[in-house]
């Protein structure tokens, strides 16, 4: 994942920080609770394909 696409994704919801799970390739916006899949090194910014976060996987 290019580090200067990470700097200026956003949660396409909420417009706030994304963190980047390299082993899971999703990012993960804590205050949605919402993971969004990376496939073929393309962020899926979409709602719709986004999962859902466990209370376990939220951080802090």
């Amino acid at each position: 994942m290019d580090s200067k696409l990470l700097e200026i994704l956003v949660c396409p919801i909420c417009k706030g920080p994304l963190v980047y799970r390299k082993e899971a390739q999703e990012l993960v916006c804590n205050a949605d609770a919402l993971a969004f899949p990376i496939r073929d090194g393309i962020p899926v910014m979409l709602e719709e394909e986004a999962r859902k976060l466990a209370a376990e996987e939220r951080a802090g």
